[in-house]
């Protein structure tokens, strides 16, 4: 199985994402796009799934990055095939405006950890299947997406509503930083130090860092058992789309 995966830059690295579906045999093709010679296919043709991840961009600034418009243009085609599509923070952003709906400034920016809770179709979705109610999560947006028409709406925190929704027949988008691994956090806390400290105020940093080192062992098998049950439902979606005739491939 084969995903192409947009890494807008160097700094916000795939992370568990990666290592999940490298460990279960996935072969990734990862174009990092501030990298000189680096471009995006025309088509998803030869792959069987896309990945979006995040970055300090904003969806609505195309005329700065120009491959915001291809990404949307992935994302359709995606949707359109039925392939199996992941996104996180600027992914999920990208995908809720790929299937119409507004993305805009958040009432309140979120930066660090946030306690997430699943709404009821939340707790019934096989994307969180085997989850609790209510766990912990890493942000760092300032931008937040409304809900597509066709979207179950998944996952709140008190600060922003819409956190993570699906679509069928295996879409899944998420504002919070799903690949997040603690190297991740410290290169960000270097990159970003005086961001940290303006939204959190002084000490920010040695807080965040305390948070992370007392957070992470029980985030770290939430997030994998996210990653393994959209692994699980886009395996199975791929096997059965391969199965079709060519003239019914992405007929849900």
């Amino acid at each position: 199985m084969k995903a192409l995966v947009v890494q807008p830059v160097s700094i916000c690295e795939p992370g568990l994402i990666k290592d999940e579906l490298e460990k279960v045999g996935w072969q990734l093709d990862i174009r990092l796009l501030e990298q000189p010679g680096y471009f995006l296919p025309g088509s998803l043709t030869g792959f069987d799934a896309l990945v979006i991840l995040g970055g300090p961009m904003n969806v609505y600034e195309e005329d700065a990055f120009p491959f915001l418009k291809q990404v949307d243009r992935l994302i359709k085609e995606a949707v359109r095939k039925g392939l199996p599509v992941l996104g996180a923070c600027l992914g999920g952003q990208l995908i809720a405006k790929g299937l119409g709906a507004p993305v805009t400034r958040s009432p309140v920016q979120e930066i660090g950890w946030y306690r997430m809770q699943l709404t009821a179709a939340g707790v019934e979705s096989p994307f969180f299947r085997d989850l609790p109610g209510e766990f912990p999560v890493f942000q760092w947006h300032e931008d937040t997406f409304a809900l597509p028409g066709s979207a179950s709406h998944l996952a709140a925190t008190g600060d922003c509503a819409n956190q993570a929704f699906s679509v069928e027949p295996c879409t899944l988008a998420v504002q919070f930083h799903l690949e997040i691994t603690p190297a991740i956090i410290q290169d960000w806390i270097r990159t970003w130090a005086e961001d940290i400290e303006a939204f959190h105020g002084p000490g920010g940093i040695a807080k965040l860092e305390a948070e992370t080192a007392s957070i992470w062992k029980d985030y770290n098998p939430m997030a994998l058992r996210i990653l393994r049950n959209w692994i699980e439902l886009a395996s199975g979606r791929i096997s059965m789309t391969r199965d079709q005739p060519a003239g019914q491939q992405g007929i849900s």
